[in-house]
């Protein structure tokens, strides 16, 4: 009677704190934050610390793996609680990839609206990899309730490893894993006993596959304390310890929490989409969290490089303003967190949320061009009656992934643009299987309309290949992959939807000396037209001050994009084409090196 009595009283919290914010949220779902009901509860009674559901220590594995979101995955998993149109379109389409894990607690009914042609996108009617689970659960949020996959070995021994979920009354969710793992037969290892009782959210955390995770400072205040979950009080080495124990990260990237973020998770504003690159999002200069996510990232590329010593490579995503074109403000009243990070990468296909065509078209491209040769679908998140973006979460956030038993490995340190025409452009791969890699090949062309070449790679010892791809003209583009085959027959390759998917380098020009001269240049600025958020994309050879800006016709600066230093190498910088009369301009960069420019129409 309690508990039916605690769930009737937090429906009745969620519906008024729902209209206190001018949100749409379903009846009876519960939103991505605490609610205030919750947090009475926990004042009332304190935080029951879940009673353990798997094996409470270390997995017994040597050179431990957290899994990398881009790495190939066996399963999807989604709990079927409210906005079921969206939940449906991400089952269509993750179900192509992979296999797809649907808790819900009427079986029958899940798959009647799956099947329904008028609901989502229309019936589904291919269940070969939809799995319907029945189970108890509590909200739709599984990705921070939900396990994480881990090798031992680094590429054997799959577990599922779990933490505490900081949600109270919401008991079920943290349980779920428990569900997962048994519908999988794998063995799930769980965070919860002391003194290793961390606290913590699949939403605040991010893996990069090699031993390296990023985090806000939210983590430490969940655990610091005075905390109110009632686990033990750590310190930021005693966190380390445990995440190093339990997931193989020794390296843990901290940032400050944002000030109008209500749920301190990085996913709503980053997402790393390999071993180098992390996607950011940006706001205009100077608004919202813009200035705070600015610090962060300035912060992780002092005080971090990736897998290979190498700077991090930055690409930004503009965040869309409400329709109203304000953004978030930290009140509850204030704009909705839109983010296009919050994506979701299942193998050869990413979903990403989108809100309205004036803005997601940017943002999509910006996604096809980093990731050729994925399937990048939008879904609306944004779109009335679903407007989960209000609830403070997005497709990320409602989505998990499981690894496979036995994936093949493969990491490379992209080639970056050379000023070479006479030496050969060497390749260095690092491949690895549980059961040895029978042979690893590189493929490369110089036309995207041609053919690949194929080049045997050599085995350089400690799961170690190399190629040579022979030198081109300057102004030449060259496109290639790897593949790799393990000696069972286990085949990869990498980008993983090669040979649609690619890496790409540039010969460059003679007559450009990088170490003297800095030279820039522009690509297409778009969409130009331009009404909204409009990006501009450039490359440096060098490291250089100057100016980007925006000009009427009559040469007058009407705004500036960026002043100070342009860091060598690509990069996109954003400004809103809204603050602007419609008409003619032209935008122009400036410094003591280069001067160049292009036309803008502003509608």
């Amino acid at each position: 009677m309690r508990n039916i009595l605690l769930a009737l009283a937090l429906i009745c919290t969620i519906g008024i704190k729902a209209q206190e914010l001018g949100v749409n949220i379903p009846e009876g779902a519960l939103p991505h934050w605490t609610t205030d009901d919750e947090q009475r509860h926990l004042e009332t009674y304190g935080f029951e610390v879940p009673v353990s559901r798997g094996i409470e220590e270390p997995p017994p594995y040597d050179n431990l793996r957290n899994m990398a979101e881009w790495e190939e995955i066996q399963a999807l998993t989604i709990a079927w609680t409210s906005y079921p149109n969206i939940l449906k379109q991400i089952v269509e389409h993750a179900s192509l990839e992979t296999m797809v894990i649907i808790l819900c607690e009427d079986v029958s009914e899940t798959q009647n609206f799956l099947e329904s042609s008028n609901t989502g996108n229309g019936a589904i009617t291919d269940f070969t990899n939809i799995t319907l689970v029945e189970a108890d659960y509590d909200s739709i949020w599984m990705r921070d309730y939900a396990a994480n996959p881990v090798y031992g070995n680094e590429v054997d021994d799959l577990v599922l490893v779990d933490w505490i979920y900081n949600r109270p009354n919401r008991p079920n969710d943290d349980a779920s894993p428990a569900v997962i793992a048994e519908e999988l037969g794998l063995d799930l290892y769980c965070i919860t006993a002391a003194p290793a009782d961390l606290v913590n959210t699949g939403g605040n955390w991010m893996s990069d596959g090699f031993g390296t995770a990023f985090a806000s400072e939210l983590i430490l205040e969940e655990n610091e304390p005075g905390n109110e979950y009632n686990v033990t009080v750590k310190s930021e080495e005693d966190i380390q310890e445990i995440v190093s124990d339990y997931l193989g990260i020794d390296n843990y990237i901290l940032m400050n929490t944002l000030p109008y973020d209500h749920i301190h998770h990085i996913d709503m504003h980053m997402k790393l989409i390999d071993e180098e690159t992390i996607l950011v999002g940006a706001f205009p200069e100077g608004v919202s969290d813009g200035p705070q996510i600015q610090a962060n990232i300035e912060y992780v590329l002092d005080n971090s490089t990736n897998k290979w010593g190498n700077p991090w490579k930055i690409v930004w995503l503009p965040m869309p303003p409400a329709t109203n074109g304000t953004f978030p403000d930290g009140t509850w009243g204030g704009a909705a967190y839109r983010t296009y990070s919050n994506s979701v990468f299942i193998n050869n296909t990413i979903l990403v949320p989108t809100y309205r065509e004036e803005y997601d078209t940017t943002a999509m491209r910006i996604y096809n061009e980093t990731l050729p040769g994925y399937n990048v679908i939008g879904i609306d998140c944004d779109d009335q009656p679903e407007q989960i973006i209000n609830a403070s979460g997005a497709l990320h956030c409602i989505t998990h992934s499981v690894g496979v038993v036995d994936p093949l490995l493969i990491s490379h340190d992209p080639l970056e643009d050379i000023d070479d025409d006479q030496n050969n452009y060497v390749v260095e791969a690092y491949l690895n299987h549980r059961d040895g890699i029978q042979s690893a090949t590189m493929y490369w062309k110089t036309d995207l309309a041609g053919d690949y070449n194929m080049v045997s790679m050599s085995d350089a010892g400690d799961n170690n290949w190399t190629a040579d791809i022979p030198a081109q003209a300057f102004g030449t583009k060259v496109y290639y992959y790897i593949h790799g085959e393990a000696t069972t027959g286990k085949e990869q390759t990498r980008p993983m939807p090669a040979p649609e998917g690619y890496w790409m380098f540039r010969v460059l020009s003679e007559l450009v000396n990088i170490e003297e001269g800095a030279i820039a240049s522009f690509e297409a600025l778009y969409p130009n037209p331009a009404t909204a958020i409009t990006v501009v994309p450039m490359a440096f050879l060098g490291e250089q001050s100057g100016e980007l800006a925006v000009y009427d016709m009559l040469g007058k600066k009407v705004l500036s994009v960026h002043k100070g230093t342009f860091p060598k190498g690509e990069k996109k910088y954003f400004f809103d084409a809204s603050a602007l009369n419609a008409g003619m301009y032209v935008v122009r960069f400036n410094s003591n090196t280069s001067q160049i420019s292009q036309r803008l129409v502003i509608k």
